[in-house]
């Protein structure tokens, strides 16, 4: 069995070496503890299930785990209390959940493939998918051909418009446009992509990254030959997915009058993250996911990062409030994102 730090309740068993009816009895005795989704699906950490066989193994066992008495060994688990209620959130063997802690999981899985996510689920996305401007990721080729990029972003859009409500609204943080290999019109292009899979258009957030300093290709410099025109600028799309109004959830919001008056101003102005200091080759800063949290969701909502990298979205949500999920490709981003909790 792959290494792993959860299992269902059938891997559980095959770790311990019981039946699945047996763990059932394990848990109701208190011999193990699992977590459980917000959809009530049982998952069972790998540190839990050692602390249990490691307890055990000095005991004279029984055949049933269950005629131990109660008073033998209860293992308590705290860290693995959180739950939603009136969700439909699930657990699949063939999703790896990568961690978990209060209100944040993070999944070590494919966007296009998973199962975890329930349709008509999420409160708000929040993401920054790959440019294709082939940056060296671990586990995702950043250097296809423009068409199969496309392709690829008709494909995850189309997972994501699923996963959200009707009342759903998405913040896609993308680049104006793309000048390596060819220039393309990606804000453009990947907007009406969008329309086509059905989200709504809501409006454009530019964001002044301010790193004009670090511009170095000018085309032909001082020359009408052929200069490049770029903008040291990204956009975050607000979409929606069939009404703008939001009906659901708690109806608290936590958002201040300075930074509504400020943030419904379409142009935002801060700073970007440093890759050097952060260990990702493409981060995004925490201020970015925070304030499209706070301005375009309640209180206790639940977030969605897709492509979640250094896992920005992820402490952004725990800073307000909010219930977290991650999905990475990547195992190590996955890990990097976890070293945040």
């Amino acid at each position: 069995m792959k290494e792993r730090s959860f299992y269902t309740t059938k891997e559980a068993a095959k770790y311990i070496g019981v039946s699945t009816s047996t763990v059932y009895r394990m848990e109701k005795r208190g011999l193990i503890c699992s977590i459980k989704t917000p959809g009530g699906e049982r998952c069972f950490s790998k540190k839990n299930i050692e602390k249990y066989l490691k307890k055990g193994k000095n005991l004279k066992a029984h055949k049933n785990p269950i005629r131990y008495k109660k008073t033998d060994f209860i293992i308590k688990d705290r860290e693995f209390s959180y739950s939603v209620e009136n969700t439909k959130f699930s657990v699949s063997t063939q999703d790896e959940l990568f961690f978990h802690s209060k209100s944040v999981w993070i999944y070590n899985a494919d966007v296009l493939k998973i199962n975890s996510i329930k349709e008509q689920f999420i409160d708000l996305i929040v993401t920054s998918p790959p440019y294709n401007v082939d940056i060296k990721y671990n586990s995702h080729n950043d250097a296809l051909s423009y068409n199969d990029y496309l392709l690829f972003t008709r494909g995850w859009l189309s997972r994501c418009y699923k996963f959200l409500k009707d009342d759903g609204r998405f913040c896609l943080n993308i680049p104006l446009d793309k000048n390596k290999g060819g220039q393309q019109s990606v804000y453009a292009d990947i907007t009406n992509i969008t329309k086509q899979v059905g989200f709504k258009y809501h409006s454009t957030i530019i964001w002044n990254e301010q790193n004009i300093s670090r511009r170095t290709a000018w085309g032909s410099w001082l020359s009408a030959a052929a200069p490049y025109v770029i903008a040291p600028v990204e956009v975050i799309v607000v979409l929606y997915k069939e009404r703008w109004k939001k009906t659901g959830g708690s109806r608290q919001s936590d958002i201040i009058k300075k930074e509504f008056m400020e943030w419904t101003n379409g142009v935002w102005s801060f700073m970007g993250e440093s890759k050097k200091r952060v260990g990702h080759p493409a981060p995004f800063p925490v201020e970015l996911p925070r304030r499209c949290i706070k301005l375009f969701s309640f209180v206790g909502d639940t977030i969605l990062d897709p492509f979640l990298g250094s896992g920005s979205t992820l402490l952004a949500c725990l800073q307000t409030n909010r219930v977290g999920i991650g999905v990475d490709i990547d195992e190590k981003y996955c890990e990097l994102a976890k070293k945040g909790f």
